[in-house]
């Protein structure tokens, strides 16, 4: 275990920790809602530092991130835990369980890193702000060698540890689930106003792009998708948004997302916001990043699969400047 950041003490040996907006109040061997952070005699303890359940080289377009170095190969790694509990959870096996891990130090990433000159780090399959003291010091021993980080995220986490982790953090995906404060209470069991702070503080430090998972029954209704790409514009229209099709997954068996909702979505959002995508599903449209000023396909892709570039980040027929960094 290793001494956790961003806790307070209170009476009778019990703590506060102050990472996420939870802030679980925890008594002596009382473990929060994320599985990974625990009391013992007045400390708080982090229970997954260096313990790794997954890792490998993913296409960065996975996380996804279609306007960051498209085409890179990234390093993934992740831990268990979550500090929400989402009933249709994709990583269930890892996010809500206690699977077996291999331990792994900072010097044991920088060193895998540099032998095999890989540029990209992704910290992601399970929430990697829980991972909070390991992800921080990776972050940081990797950005000091010129290694990209990246996350993908729930985005729920305090403005402090925010604060402290963002300046070595060059990318990230947030999973922005629904514009519905009764959804998050409901489903993920927490709050809608921290993840949208986060969102705003992201954009104005490193690269953003959005995922929205739209789950059948849950979070499909048109009005409430609308208010979510009405956010986004208002902060800009550039943020690329990746509308996701569910599938049946952990506690729930609803039908996978229909084909018609998600092209639906997909013509809504694209009214208000420059680069939208259509993920997890094979359709006509959705994939391509297209210039919003000409139209000219700027990338195609066809699954992980990336062809053409985007030079200078601008449009190579107009010269229209492109929401990314492309290398």
């Amino acid at each position: 275990m290793k001494k956790a950041l961003f806790y307070e003490k209170s009476t009778n040996d019990k703590v506060t920790c102050i990472l996420c907006p939870h802030q679980c109040s925890l008594a002596n061997g009382e473990t929060g809602i994320c599985g990974g952070r625990r009391a013992e005699q007045g400390v708080l303890y982090s229970l997954n530092y260096g313990q790794v359940t997954s890792c490998g080289l993913d296409p960065i377009e996975k996380k996804p991130l279609y306007h960051f170095y498209p085409g890179a190969q990234v390093y993934s790694l992740g831990t268990f835990g979550c500090n929400f509990k989402c009933s249709f959870c994709q990583n269930s096996s890892i996010s809500q369980a206690r699977p077996s891990t291999e331990q792994v130090s900072v010097e044991d990433l920088v060193a895998l890193v540099k032998k095999n000159d890989i540029h990209f780090v992704s910290y992601t399959y399970n929430e990697p702000f829980i991972w909070y003291e390991f992800v921080l010091e990776c972050s940081r021993a990797l950005a000091e060698r010129g290694v990209k980080n990246t996350l993908v995220t729930n985005g729920y986490v305090n403005q402090e540890p925010l604060a402290e982790l963002l300046p070595y953090v060059d990318a990230m995906n947030i999973d922005l689930k629904s514009f519905s404060a009764d959804f998050y209470h409901r489903y993920p069991k927490g709050e809608l106003a921290p993840v949208l702070e986060t969102i705003r503080r992201v954009h104005e430090k490193c690269h953003l792009e959005l995922t929205n998972l739209v789950v059948s029954g849950l979070n499909d209704e048109e009005g409430t998708f609308c208010e979510l790409v009405n956010f986004i514009a208002e902060i800009s229209p550039d943020i690329p948004l990746h509308i996701s099709r569910y599938f049946p997954a952990y506690q729930l068996d609803a039908p996978p997302t229909s084909p018609q909702t998600l092209l639906r979505f997909y013509q809504l959002a694209s009214e208000r916001l420059s680069f939208v995508y259509l993920g997890n599903v094979s359709l006509d449209q959705g994939a391509d990043t297209v210039c919003p000023n000409c139209h000219q396909v700027l990338i195609e892709r066809r699954g992980y699969t990336v062809s053409r570039s985007v030079p200078g980040g601008k449009c190579s027929k107009c010269g229209h400047a492109i929401y990314g960094v492309f290398g």
